[in-house]
Order: C-alpha cells, then sequence, then structure tokens
C-alpha cells in the first residue's frame, strides 16, 4: 500500500493551511529540497536554523536545530516517506535530539511524537504556487490526538509565521 492511501490516525482531524506564493512552482519546490534554501527560511517567525543537514530521499532525514531568540535550540525531523518531484513531499514529523531521536515537545508532553505531513505544490495562473500543508497525529494515543486536535490555531499561527518567512525569503531565492 502506497502512503498515499495510509491515513495517519482515523479519528484525528487533519491540520490543513495553504498559500499562493508569487513565485514559480520549480522555486518553491526549491526551496523546500534544497539544503542551502531550507536553512535560510525554515521554521517560525523569530527561530533560525543554525544547523540543518538534508538526505532528500524515501527514507532520509532533514534533521535541523532552531534557535530562537532568547537563545532556546529546538531540534527537529522530518522523515522523509514519498517523494514526487515539483508535487508532493510526505514525510513524519517530530521534535528530536541532537543525534537524532524522536522526543516529546518541550512544552507540550501530551503532544504527538510524530505527525504525518503532506506537502503538495500546485501551478496557479501567472506563475504563482499554490502551497498546502496537510498534517495529522500519527499512531497517536487518544489524548495526543484530543491534544493535537485541540491545537489547531496555534499550528495555525505556527505554520503561518513559517510561510511568512518562505514568502520574504522567495525574492532573494530567485
Amino acid at each position: 500500500m502506497s502512503l498515499a492511501e495510509t491515513r495517519s490516525d482515523a479519528r484525528s482531524e487533519d491540520f490543513v493551511i495553504s498559500r499562493v506564493f508569487d513565485a514559480p512552482r520549480e522555486l518553491v519546490w526549491k526551496c523546500f529540497t534544497d539544503p542551502a534554501h531550507m536553512n535560510a527560511w525554515w521554521g517560525p517567525k523569530g527561530a533560525t536554523v543554525t544547523q540543518g543537514t538534508m538526505d532528500l530521499r524515501p527514507g532520509g532525514v532533514f534533521h535541523y536545530r532552531l534557535e530562537t531568540a532568547d537563545g532556546t535550540e529546538i531540534w527537529g525531523k522530518m522523515v522523509y516517506r514519498e517523494i514526487t518531484p515539483r508535487d508532493r513531499i510526505v514525510f513524519l514529523n517530530s521534535f528530536s535530539d541532537e543525534a537524532g531521536g524522536t522526543t516529546r515537545h518541550p512544552m507540550a508532553p501530551t503532544w504527538p511524537l510524530e505527525m504525518l505531513t503532506i506537502f503538495t505544490f500546485e501551478d496557479v495562473a501567472g506563475g504563482k504556487t499554490r502551497f498546502t500543508v496537510r498534517q495529522s497525529s500519527h499512531n497517536g494515543s487518544e489524548e495526543e490526538r484530543r491534544t493535537y486536535d485541540a491545537h489547531h490555531d496555534s499550528l495555525r499561527q505556527g505554520w503561518g509565521g513559517t510561510l511568512d518567512r518562505l514568502a520574504g525569503y522567495l525574492p532573494a531565492a530567485r
């Protein structure tokens, strides 16, 4: 069975956010698949990637360290499951430690260990790109699913800030 046919948690509500960028799909794709680009803009507002390595292939990992303005260090990783060039990236998203091990959210002990995340890229008239994030709790307990589903507003804020950073970065990426 392909991942496209797999539901993460049937009872969990998917979180979805979409943004149209004034940039061609090829450039938006590169910003997610070229580590030099990704390290330059990835993360929520107020955070900077201070270390990031990417192995872009099914089974490969993007492992990164974010540092916030107050010096807080947060590690994260994406374990790629499916990559369809210029169209779609499917991965398991989680917090991690420096060695790449999966860890709990540093401030939310009932947050799911992993989220199934799907990025899609679509052409829009005028050389623009619609980018969509679809995310859900993956193999979470009932409590983890409830926590995840209750925090869609904070997810919208976090992903919104990340996508704002990408929008600001795209002119320089050309």
